[in-house]
């Protein structure tokens, strides 16, 4: 099974993701990217970032120790969004990032992901040169060779302002509630959105190490459901624990997901003759009332794989400048080639400003499918693509459904689940399927 998935590698921290293993990790890396050009004819240096678990603390120490026994200068940031590290590779024109998360995943697990220089993540042929070369043999340099670190001070403010420097319009009077997730966005989103005008209410914003994403953030909205209207907000934000992503929460509690986001930057961008070719990405998980949304207004959607990588390849291969996912990756090429949640929300509340509508009458252009998601957990989900009585039993429900909806079944990449997506005009219908199909994975994937 490959070490790499879809953002990065997870595991749970000390049992699958070890100090030793990411001791290995960072050596590798540093041998791949330095082979391939990165570190020619200078000193090689890495901004290394983390969230808010405690596991980070011992993995952040192996990094480290491994990127620089490979001869990389390291600049600590601490805790800070995968964004901001994204950011500061491509601001600081360092050779590398290393970013220590397991994003909205419980606390026992963490992660591991690296940005090439330039602050974009590495392409999968670099990650399995990577994991091809864990452990090989290696010359060691010594004396003045070997790397330093340092710890960077003015790496949160830094962030913070290029963030303010993303929008043009004062967002004074506009009431947000933000949960933090206890992550990594606790202290920088309250002083961005703050920064910028808004008036701020902030709740799980005081990470412990322990508490990252427990009954909170992008993945419990009901804490900030509830301040949000007990307030009277305009809109709150919720962000996973390293704040690459957000949905919101319009005043009257409904949910507003990614694809909402989406639709409506597309039509912020799409009146502004900002939407290069008249074109969003999506993805294969994008709901149909999105499509159907921009089709009405003109734009033409594109969808990829899951994942935020595959949404940037596409956006770079055919120089969009807009894309994103349902979970709430939204990426804006104008300012950034990384999601990040918290330039996210900037730009819809800039919008909501601009426009002096509701973020609810912003996002009443789309009409949402009902969409039924089922995780099938602890299923041998490499099994899924040469089961052919799951792909006839698909092929039968898509027949079923033709013109009214879709079906979906992906192996997760960060996760050891299979997703079944099902999209009907009709919930019921919906349902019906999802469970149908949710059962056969049980039972031909045991």
């Amino acid at each position: 099974m490959a070490l790499f998935g879809t953002d990065g590698v997870r595991g749970v921290a000390n049992i699958d993701l070890t100090a030793e293993l990411a001791v290995d990790l960072a050596v590798a890396a540093a041998h791949v990217l330095g082979e391939i050009g990165l570190f020619a004819g200078h000193r090689p240096k890495a901004i290394v970032g983390q969230d808010s678990r405690a596991s980070g603390d011992f993995l952040e120490s192996a990094i480290i120790s491994g990127l620089t026994s490979a001869g990389v200068d390291v600049y600590r940031v601490g805790v800070l969004p995968t964004p901001a590290v994204a950011y500061l590779v491509k601001e600081s024109n360092a050779d590398l990032g290393v970013m220590i998360s397991a994003s909205h995943n419980p606390m026992p697990d963490n992660g591991i992901k690296f940005f090439a220089k330039g602050g974009d993540k590495l392409a999968d042929s670099l990650e399995a040169q990577i994991e091809a070369r864990l452990g090989e043999p290696w010359s060691r340099p010594t004396g003045l060779d070997v790397g330093r670190i340092f710890t960077d001070e003015g790496a949160s403010t830094r962030y913070v302002n290029y963030l303010l420097a993303t929008i043009s319009t004062d967002l004074a009077g506009l009431k947000v509630v933000v949960d933090c997730a206890n992550g990594a966005s606790s202290s920088v989103a309250p002083l961005a959105y703050k920064n910028a005008g808004a008036l701020v209410t902030a709740i799980s914003a005081s990470p412990t190490g322990w508490n990252i994403n427990e009954n909170c953030g992008s993945t419990h909205l009901e804490n900030l459901i509830a301040e949000v209207k007990k307030i009277g907000a305009d809109l709150g934000v919720a962000h996973d624990g390293d704040a690459d992503r957000c949905l919101l929460v319009a005043s009257n509690g409904d949910v507003i997901d990614g694809d909402y986001i989406l639709n409506i930057l597309a039509r912020s961008y799409f009146d502004d003759g900002k939407l290069k070719k008249n074109t969003v990405v999506g993805t294969v998980m994008s709901n149909l009332g999105f499509i159907k949304s921009m089709e009405s207004a003109g734009i033409n959607v594109e969808k990829t794989a899951v994942g935020d990588r595959y949404v940037l390849e596409k956006m770079l291969e055919k120089d969009y400048v807009l894309g994103g996912e349902q979970s709430g990756h939204i990426i804006m090429r104008q300012f950034s080639n990384s999601g990040d949640g918290l330039l996210t929300a900037l730009q819809i509340m800039q919008v909501m400003a601009k426009t002096k509508q509701s973020l609810l009458d912003l996002s009443s252009s789309m009409s949402k499918y009902p969409q039924v998601l089922i995780n099938v957990k602890d299923v041998a989900k490499e099994k899924l693509a040469s089961s052919a009585k799951i792909k006839q039993a698909v092929i039968d429900a898509e027949k079923d459904l033709a013109g009214v909806g879709r079906v979906l079944l992906r192996a997760s990449g960060t996760e050891s689940l299979v997703r079944v997506m099902v999209e009907a005009n009709d919930l019921q219908l919906a349902n019906k399927v999802a469970d149908s199909l949710a059962q056969l994975v049980r039972l031909e994937l045991k």
